[in-house]
């Protein structure tokens, strides 16, 4: 039926589960074909449904709602105190707990409960990230009891810079770096970057943090996303339509964001690696690949910055628009958000339906001497669902519907951007087509990745 069907044996061979995609196993058994084209043809469907649509609806969907929430603002300093106090423990935990990353809670928390599920609830939610920062608080109290005032000051144009960089030396930790789940390197890794952003903080003062500091920056610009804010509520998406546009460098990150986890998909296929020379099947560690990783995860992020600018700049001409090219990038790169969020769903499902297992085991007795705080009994992890074709069947699915969904919201964002720049709905629409179409094959891409055979 297809050629990847004769790697069957090797792809049902068990392993540790740490996968990023479901049982490709069975994926390869599923009609994927028809599941991308109809993605793809959702998404059409919805660039084309908005050429014809009243404006007035999009306005609507995008407009937020006020809301009366207490001011609690007061209290991050304290929440913030506490996230550092965790995050301290799980650094005595990386260094004297157990060796193995899926008992030891430092890796699960760093990799599970940030990465995967804070990122996901951030973006969904609203800004979570501005109670948990585990910075602010002690800068707080370093200032307060010190009466320090920063030192110095940097270059307006260099801390976003410094913020993209930054973030990329993480996905680079999480992509490259041979071994980025070992408790007791990881804990020394957390400590010294904790040590010098708070560092960094007190010398530049909060601006470091909110604008120069990669976590928080990329944690921002997915709160954009969110449904709350202190006094609005709306549908996700909203902030991206009805706020202030992002400052150059954070929508540069956001494109980075949706380069990065296509990179991260894409550099696991069968495909990435006959590309860079490496049999797959006799795949010889993360240590042997680090150049050709490195350098994949750089030119995917240049070459989805200039594809995404050169769509946004021949949507502007289309639409006979003055708006120099650094103000419409401003104004509707941060509508490739949901995709971004769609792959990160998409991507990392499967890891967290396994890991989150090893986390409540982890967790109930941290530093492995035989504790049972959460009352877990013998627990034994579980992974039976790869081994059936309806549940892979499911998963698949919700992998698929999340990058669609992404999709979908995207175009519905960039076009509510557009209404809300250009007053013609006509030019409205035409400033969108190569940035829809662009959408477009980037569903397709996105379902390809979900469906081809990878290590």
């Amino acid at each position: 039926m297809r050629p990847a069907l004769a790697l069957l044996p090797l792809l049902l061979a068990p392993g540790r589960a740490q996968a990023h995609a479901s049982e490709q196993a069975f994926v390869l058994l599923l009609p994927t074909e028809i599941y991308i084209a109809s993605g793809v043809a959702t998404v059409a469907a919805t660039v084309l449904l908005l050429a014809v649509l009243p404006a007035r609806w999009i306005s609507r969907l995008f407009g937020p709602h006020h809301l009366a929430l207490p001011n609690l603002r007061v209290l991050r300093p304290v929440t913030s105190t506490l996230a550092a106090l965790l995050l301290a423990a799980l650094f005595v935990a990386g260094l004297v707990g157990p060796t193995s990353p899926t008992e030891n809670p430092l890796p699960l928390f760093v990799w599970t409960v940030f990465w995967i599920a804070l990122v996901t609830l951030q973006a969904l939610l609203g800004n979570l990230w501005s109670w948990l920062n585990p910075w602010t608080g002690p800068l707080a109290l370093i200032r307060t009891v010190t009466g320090m005032q920063p030192l110095a000051r940097l270059p307006a144009a260099l801390y976003p810079a410094i913020g993209i960089a930054s973030f990329l030396a993480f996905a680079a930790l999480l992509l490259v770096d041979p071994a980025p789940a070992d408790p007791p390197r990881l804990a020394r890794i957390v400590a010294l970057y904790w040590l010098l952003t708070l560092l960094a903080a007190v010398i530049f003062g909060p601006r470091w943090l909110r604008r120069a500091e990669g976590l928080t920056m990329m944690l921002t610009v997915y709160s954009r996303l969110g449904l709350i804010t202190r006094r609005r509520a709306g549908f996700n998406g909203w902030q991206i339509v009805g706020r202030r546009a992002l400052p150059l460098g954070p929508a540069i990150l956001a494109v980075i964001l949706l380069g990065t986890g296509s990179f991260d998909g894409l550099n696991e296929t069968f495909l990435w690696h006959d590309l860079i020379g490496v049999n797959p099947l006799e795949f010889p560690g993360r240590s042997a690949i680090v150049a050709p990783t490195t350098l994949g995860l750089l030119l995917a992020n240049l070459a989805l910055l200039a594809v995404t600018a050169a769509c946004i700049r021949a949507g502007t001409r289309l639409a006979k628009s003055n708006l120099s090219l650094a103000e419409a990038f401003r104004r509707f790169a941060p509508s490739v958000l949901p995709i971004a969020l769609g792959y990160h769903i998409a991507h990392y499902l499967t890891a967290f339906l396994v890991d989150g297992q090893y986390l409540l085991v982890a967790l109930s007795d941290p530093l492995d001497t035989g504790a049972d705080w959460l009352g877990l009994g013998p627990h034994y992890v579980s992974t039976g669902f790869f081994n059936t074709r309806a549940t892979v069947r499911a998963i698949f699915l919700t992998q698929a519907a999340a990058v669609v969904a992404g999709h979908v919201l995207a175009v519905l964002l960039a076009h509510a951007v557009a209404l809300r720049s250009f007053a013609d709905t006509r030019r409205a629409a035409l400033s969108q087509a190569p940035l829809a179409a662009f959408m477009i094959a980037y569903t397709l891409f996105g379902l390809w990745l979900l469906a081809a055979p990878r290590i």
